[in-house]
């Protein structure tokens, strides 16, 4: 179900039955010509609305106004737009305390811009990643009080994390590949990989006819297929499936 469209009864309905709420972390950047500049961010909105058929979730409206960089081209006729990570931590902060405060516990961030060294970090990610510690630790101090986790009331704070009870896990920020499918479907900038995902789960934002030679990074877009990109679609559909099980 889409937030913006719920009612305050559907929201207590989604806190009592731990529904994941999930929010799409996105880009607004230059995939050379034949490629809209939203594909980062859309690949993961096509995505959510497949699964809102099947499975319960809350989703949260897209974020498209990440840290995009201007590693690939400079902005000028480019289209892309860049956030810098320190004005998104206060903004993220900011909205996952929200989300915290209405009573959601079961928060989960998805990224696919420069997810390839999610592991190390990037920018974008980072910065959602600091706020919602930021915003966890802030949250639990006005619930608990200063120094809630060296009360003896705490002492069972790590056999709580065995069993699964671990506030710093109420928000999750992933990757919409996994690290194992990285392994298999390694991630391009409007390669062949970008391009077939678009094509099976955004064609109007792909327009071949637009393609050009000119970009290294975008040469292997012309073996990209709808087919391939239906397969790729699908193994992310069941990562997804597991992630918000």
């Amino acid at each position: 179900m889409k937030y913006e469209l719920m009612f305050p009864t559907d929201i207590r309905q989604a806190i009592a039955q731990h529904t994941p709420i999930v929010f799409t972390l996105g880009v607004l950047e230059y995939h050379s010509e034949h490629l809209s500049t939203g594909v980062d961010t859309l690949v993961i909105t096509r995505c959510l609305d497949i699964l809102e058929q099947e499975i319960p979730l809350v989703i949260m409206p897209p974020f498209y106004y990440g840290a995009a960089s201007y590693a690939v081209e400079p902005p000028e006729g480019k289209g892309s737009i860049h956030v810098d990570s320190q004005v998104l931590v206060p903004f993220a902060s900011s909205i996952l305390t929200n989300l915290l405060r209405i009573g959601f516990r079961n928060i989960y961030i998805i990224v696919h811009h420069q997810s390839e060294n999610f592991a190390a970090g990037m920018p974008t990610d980072l910065s959602f990643k600091l706020a919602a510690r930021q915003a966890t630790f802030d949250f639990l101090e006005k619930e608990r009080g200063e120094g809630w986790w060296g009360r003896n009331s705490s002492s069972g704070y790590y056999e709580g994390h065995h069993a699964g009870d671990n506030p710093f896990n109420w928000i999750k920020v992933c990757p919409l590949l996994s690290e194992s499918l990285q392994c298999d479907y390694p991630i391009d900038h409007a390669g062949k990989l970008e391009t077939a995902m678009m094509m099976s789960l955004c064609p109007e934002g792909v327009d071949m006819d637009r393609f050009t030679t000119d970009n290294w990074y975008a040469q292997t877009a012309k073996d990209a297929s709808a087919s391939f990109g239906e397969e790729i679609k699908a193994k992310i559909l069941d990562h997804l499936r597991l992630l918000l099980k």
